[in-house]
């Protein structure tokens, strides 16, 4: 017990190995739909799909053994359901990187990210960006995701003349409603690993509807899909340009606020309080291992890694150390010989947790200060831009440049910042000149 006190912080006064690994296996119930959802996304680009689930279950336990032995509290790590977006539809789709060029931003963007936590330069960074943008930058998200699942349900389609509009009712869409309104009843109930759970039943709903479709010689346990055809797939071709460089730092900004955002939570929810210094331990060292397996996820071939915020559902049942995160850890490993079964599950069976994701993250909404025009009209701006622009990066970049312009035109000097002048002046210079 003395050595896994040391080794992952458990106690065996406040909490025992049973509660821990209760802990660790809801968590993982919660959150493990990843497991489904990541390379269904990623497979968008072209890369492939097997290879995805093992590169996300590989990146999903290093990072949560990191944190687990590093911080020592009862999280988990996997790849962001905001960045996974950020990859494929804006970096690949708007902007049209191939896969191998977007993967070396996210290298670069952790190695950064590695380099910022390690020399507390991300304080400051976050002090020049408002508080209600951060804010508008979460709910953003959350409404891009959402609007992604109801995209890959074909609920809404593509129109020449509005853009978009409501799908037709196919076995594809009507299955992406089941899994939606099966998610939201389970939710609202406050079933444990709701998203799993849907994703599972609309999964085999989707057998008689011809959506859900089983190979040859379909096992539910195999070997390991090799993660060769994505490891270590940079292109570096056209990297260094002043559009890059925003794009780098619009992914690093979104990371930076997702994983101290979620974190900051969680650890309140646990209990853990300042100590002498003004610090929350083990939140740095949970940024720390959230860029280690950022870098370690852009090598195998995955999206950025943050921390979860479904963890809180391990801190609910008892989760009181890294021992928690240790079997999530464990977990994920286990879940590499699954792959069959998670492979099998259709987009549209996943809809519904992206639409609840999206649900969940808008909820940050309610803290801007909608009172004042000159903070909730930037606001407004980062969030509808997203979703309209198809680009996150284009949103949190235009709700800045908003959010300048307006308090300058006010006359609200003192609101802005040194940074965000010259922010605004790169941003100016990449859309003039893009």
């Amino acid at each position: 017990m003395n050595k896994l006190k040391a080794l992952l912080g458990f106690d065996p006064k406040t909490t025992t190995v049973k509660t821990e690994l209760i802990a660790g296996m809801t968590t993982f119930l919660t959150m493990c739909y990843i497991l489904a959802v990541n390379p269904t996304i990623l497979a968008t680009t072209g890369m492939d799909k097997g290879a995805l689930f093992t590169a996300t279950a590989i990146a999903s336990a290093i990072a949560t053994f990191l944190l687990a032995f590093m911080a020592k509290l009862p999280f988990a790590q996997a790849p962001s359901m905001g960045l996974n977006a950020f990859f494929a539809f804006t970096l690949c789709q708007a902007m049209g990187l191939t896969w191998q060029q977007a993967l070396a931003v996210l290298l670069v963007e952790g190695i950064i990210f590695l380099a910022i936590t390690f020399l507390n330069i991300r304080d400051k960074i976050l002090e020049c960006i408002p508080k209600n943008l951060r804010f508008a930058i979460s709910a953003g998200i959350g409404m891009f995701i959402a609007f992604i699942g109801l995209k890959n349900a074909g609920i809404i389609t593509a129109n020449a003349d509005t853009f978009v509009q409501l799908g037709k009712f196919t076995p594809v869409s009507i299955l992406g409603l089941i899994s939606i309104l099966l998610c939201g009843c389970l939710m609202a109930r406050r079933v444990k690993g709701s998203l799993f759970i849907a994703i599972i039943i609309s999964t085999l709903i989707g057998i008689p509807m011809g959506v859900t479709q089983f190979s040859d010689n379909w096992m539910p346990v195999s070997t390991p899909h090799s993660i060769a055809p994505i490891f270590c797939q940079f292109d570096f071709t056209g990297f260094f340009t002043p559009k890059m460089f925003m794009v780098v730092f619009s992914l690093l900004l979104v990371n930076i606020f997702d994983t101290i955002g979620t974190v900051l939570g969680l650890v309140s929810k646990l209990g853990v309080k300042e100590n002498e210094k003004g610090e929350i331990p083990g939140v740095k060292e949970a940024m720390m291992s959230d860029a280690i397996g950022t870098t370690a996820g852009a090598l195998l071939g995955s999206s950025t890694i943050t921390t979860y915020v479904e963890s809180a559902s391990g801190v609910a049942e008892g989760g009181k150390s890294g021992l928690t995160s240790f079997f999530v850890g464990l977990m994920f490993i286990l879940s590499i010989f699954l792959a069959p079964i998670f492979l099998l599950i259709p987009s549209a069976a996943t809809s519904g947790a992206l639409v609840m994701v999206g649900v969940l993250m808008i909820d940050s909404f309610k803290k801007i200060e909608l009172e004042d025009i000159s903070e909730s009209f930037p606001a407004f701006i980062t969030m509808i831009t997203m979703v309209l622009c198809y680009s996150i990066a284009d949103g949190i970049c235009l709700g800045i440049l908003s959010y300048v312009l307006i308090k300058m035109m006010v006359g609200k000097f003192k609101d802005l910042n040194l940074t965000l002048y010259i922010l605004s002046i790169f941003l100016l210079f990449n859309y003039v000149f893009s």
